[in-house]
């Protein structure tokens, strides 16, 4: 396994084992699914609020749920048919299909680092100003939410997949279906509750006990740092994970073999110079080699869709 991250995402596929062959096992196997996937999905939990900025209070539980009915049909409707179907007749386009995926997730955090340089979040928000229409508004929002998520439902379907190889078609199903539900009420548990962190504090904040008033004005103010935390984090998580599925994809491919043999040694030689950190600076420098192949991947398909596609500013002058 390239790094740590790899062993991370592996951890996935080896619980979506555990259920499929122990079914007595299969809540407390969902419940790892949705602990060990972190590493995939962070990056939804942490962009997911977003898609709740510039609509009602009121409407943010109700939006989190229809982003999250959209992430289950994605999975169960869609993904895991076709993850049957890829087990069937073509299991070889497994790590390619992963790839595409990666390629996928360092071109979305590439292009908000560059949206970040280039000050674009003014024309987003131009953008939400521009339609009037709170209900068109929603639907653009959740469409965007689900469309994201259904790159890295693919990812997690895939990397699960990726050992269900000796098993029968009922249990593989099986399997997936249970990771994909532990995943989902993992992720959008946890998004619900950080959209409401604010209010959460505002409550508290109105409360007759001393200590709830001050944990909760606490809370109010320390929410914004908490979501441009996560934003930062889950674009970084992005980066090290769609890029450390690109340099796994490549060994198993045996395409451009020196990019992970040196990324590998590097770690090597970074981690036995450490001595008692060694595991940790290896995952750490593996990670960073990873980031480096998704971001140098992701400039490269940026530059192709800025160049045919129109930006949010556009699209407001027209």
């Amino acid at each position: 396994m390239p790094s740590g991250l790899i062993a991370l995402l592996d951890d996935v596929a080896t619980i979506a084992k555990l259920a499929a062959s122990s079914l007595d096992d299969v809540a407390g196997a969902a419940g790892k699914a949705g602990t060990k996937a972190a590493g995939v999905v962070i990056d939804d939990t942490a962009v997911t609020p977003r898609y709740v900025t510039g609509l009602s209070p009121e409407r943010e539980l109700p939006i989190i749920g229809k982003i999250a009915w959209g992430s289950i049909r994605n999975k169960l409707l869609f993904l895991l048919p076709a993850a049957l179907l890829l087990t069937a007749f073509a299991p070889f386009l497994t790590t390619p299909l992963l790839m595409i995926g990666g390629s996928y997730l360092a071109f979305e955090a590439t292009e908000k680092i560059l949206e970040r340089l280039l000050h674009e979040h003014e024309h987003e928000e131009q953008l939400v100003d521009a339609m009037g229409d709170p209900v068109e508004l929603e639907k653009m929002q959740v469409k965007g939410a689900i469309r994201t998520d259904f790159i890295l439902s693919a990812e997690i379907m895939a990397i699960a997949l990726a050992s269900l190889e000796h098993l029968t078609l009922l249990t593989t199903a099986i399997a997936l279906i249970v990771v994909a539900i532990a995943i989902t009420a993992g992720v959008y548990g946890a998004v619900a509750l950080i959209v409401k962190l604010d209010d959460i504090g505002l409550h508290l904040a109105e409360r007759d006990n001393r200590s709830a008033r001050a944990f909760g004005c606490m809370l109010v103010r320390v929410v914004p740092s908490i979501l441009s935390g996560l934003s930062t984090i889950g674009t970084a998580a992005m980066l090290w994970v769609g890029g450390g599925i690109l340099v796994h994809g490549l060994e198993e491919l045996n395409v451009l073999p020196l990019v992970p043999h040196t990324i590998h040694d590097i770690a090597h030689a970074a981690g036995d110079a450490t001595g008692p950190l060694s595991g940790i600076v290896n995952w750490v420098v593996n990670a960073l080699g990873g980031a480096v192949v998704g971001l140098i991947v992701g400039a490269i398909i940026a530059v192709i869709v800025r160049r045919f596609t129109k930006r949010p500013e556009e699209l407001i002058t027209d």
